[in-house]
């Protein structure tokens, strides 16, 4: 990848390489390959589910699983920001199979996962202007492709990921919560 995630962030400008690999996601690559070549600095929307899939988490959730991909997992494919939203690029079938895992791990019915949106076969997403100039619009690449066939998480890893990044969130104690409206009586002045 051609910038890895560290606090903060950096932005990343997307290789002749990764701009291949994304436009190989359209049905006619070279069209959209040419289409980018002729506007840089403007975003694209390309096609899910033949080359990648890829899942939306709200910003700060995402940024707390690209940290566990980072710091205790294999790291993450290419990751971008548009709208508030972190695009995390998933390997094909991702989007199917990740909702069924999460409902059978039992979460996001406490809220500990939020909603994460899966974006897979049937779908399309905006994707970043090739040039990291165009941070300023919102849309930017984190992790941008560098190759024409990056490393990309499945499922499970992602699970993996949103799962220690819900746990991350909370703190969990041993103790229970003080309950802070009890009344509290002295009784060892009883007789």
């Amino acid at each position: 990848m051609s910038s890895a995630p560290n606090a903060p962030f950096s932005t990343a400008s997307l290789t002749a390489d990764g701009a291949a690999w994304l436009a190989s996601a359209e049905p006619y690559p070279r069209s959209a390959r040419a289409l980018w070549d002729e506007r840089p600095t403007a975003p694209m929307v390309l096609a899910c589910g033949s080359v990648f899939d890829v899942v939306s988490a709200p910003a700060v959730f995402g940024r707390r699983m690209v940290d566990q991909l980072w710091e205790e997992g294999p790291g993450s494919g290419p990751v971008a920001m548009f709208r508030g939203r972190m695009l995390l690029f998933a390997a094909p079938g991702t989007a199917q199979r990740l909702p069924s895992l999460l409902r059978w791990e039992e979460l996001g019915r406490a809220g500990d996962v939020p909603a994460l949106l899966c974006h897979g076969t049937g779908d399309a997403v905006t994707v970043p202007a090739r040039s990291a100039a165009e941070a300023a619009s919102g849309a930017r690449w984190l992790v941008a492709p560098d190759t024409r066939n990056p490393w990309l998480p499945g499922p499970e890893v992602l699970l993996w990921a949103a799962v220690r990044a819900a746990r991350a969130a909370v703190r969990i104690s041993i103790f229970p919560h003080p309950d802070q409206d009890a009344k509290v009586y002295d009784v060892s002045r009883r007789r």
